[in-house]
């Protein structure tokens, strides 16, 4: 592919152009789509809408050296339709904006377009039309996604009780893990791939969580259908600050228990070697995309019965209080530690 200049129409047909069939499209329940001023879709009778919107900016979300152009994409797609798994719905459309340079190369954005069309695909979630123009400073692409739920079935971060317990749908800190690693390495991502081919086959889980990390759609609409789950949120930015969130919104206190808290190997093997603590990497890290949610403690077995039968984890991790404004770490001996509410800060220098 050269490296010509395109004018924005021209840009528009390449990047999406191919994409997805227009029967795909129909099939999805868009009317109109890309090439009108906005695009008309069809929505279920009985049904809400849930809206979200997520960015990603050169330096802030990404470098040179901790993502190749195509895991931008796809983890912008894959951030936005995480917020959706979140509320328990279903991702049905996505709307993507692209801010850059005019010097851009052309065959990078038509990379990022690739990893932003395999996430959204893998999904269900079609992609009806956005916008692009040009920056004077670097990379900055945007996707909103439209998903749905039956009327009154989203699930909030405002819902939790007293005396249930604290649940997560997967391992913790393996993202931040990652990004410490890659950040490490500093070798440019277009060199990744013995990392991909297996070279570094012991970090691979980690580089991947960071990189093209996978929103728990499938769980989150199996604890909406259980009607067991009480509060839910994802774990965009670490443990410690999600917990927090449901805990204030809700008006409870929230416990964590130290030793149920789900490590992978990886992770402890990497934070042996850089000499950090491994527990630090789940509550303040972030980027995991994994469900943090509380449900009554009468219902746990049975809900974790349903996760596993789907061939999916769940772990029980804590219990609620009717202590607001307090989330605390019952470490392994016993001790009580109080959570700072921090964990990955988009507005951090």
């Amino acid at each position: 592919m050269g490296t010509e200049a395109l004018d924005e129409f021209s840009l528009i047909r390449l990047l999406t152009g191919g994409r997805q069939s227009p029967a795909f499209q129909r099939a999805g329940g868009v009317v109109t789509g890309i090439g009108d001023d906005a695009a008309v879709v069809e929505v279920t009778a009985g049904r809400q809408l849930i809206l979200t919107c997520d960015t990603m900016t050169d330096t802030t979300h990404f470098t040179p050296v901790t993502m190749r152009d195509r895991d931008i994409g796809f983890k912008a797609m894959a951030s936005a339709v995480s917020d959706v798994a979140a509320m328990g719905g279903t991702p049905r459309f996505a709307l993507v904006s692209l801010s850059m340079p005019r010097s851009y190369p052309v065959e990078r954005v038509h990379s990022l377009y690739e990893g932003l069309y395999d996430c959204a695909n893998r999904f269900g979630v079609v992609v009806a039309g956005g916008d692009t123009t040009s920056s004077s400073g670097g990379l900055t692409v945007s996707v909103s996604v439209i998903g749905e739920t039956e009327a009154g079935g989203a699930l909030l971060r405002s819902t939790a009780v007293p005396g249930d317990v604290v649940f997560v749908t997967g391992e913790l800190g393996n993202s931040a893990a990652g990004l410490d690693w890659l950040l490490s390495r500093r070798a440019p991502a277009s060199s990744w791939e013995d990392v991909w081919a297996g070279a570094d086959v012991e970090l691979r889980p980690l580089i991947e969580a960071h990189c093209r990390p996978l929103p728990r759609i499938e769980a989150g609409e199996l604890l909406r259908q259980s009607a067991w789950c009480h509060a839910l949120n994802d774990v965009s930015d670490g443990l410690a600050s999600e917990a927090w969130e449901i805990a204030e919104a809700s008006g409870v206190g929230m416990d964590l228990l130290e030793e149920r808290i789900p490590l992978s190997d990886a992770l402890c093997r990497h934070a042996a070697a850089a000499g950090k603590e491994p527990l630090d990497y789940a509550l303040f890290g972030g980027e995991d995309y994994e469900l943090l949610g509380t449900a009554p403690a009468e219902h746990a077995p049975a809900l974790q019965m349903k996760f596993k039968d789907a061939g999916m984890p769940l772990y029980l991790i804590g219990v609620v209080t009717a202590e607001a404004g307090s989330v605390r770490l019952i470490r392994s001996g016993g001790d009580t530690v109080p959570l700072e509410k921090k964990g990955y800060n988009h507005f951090a220098g």
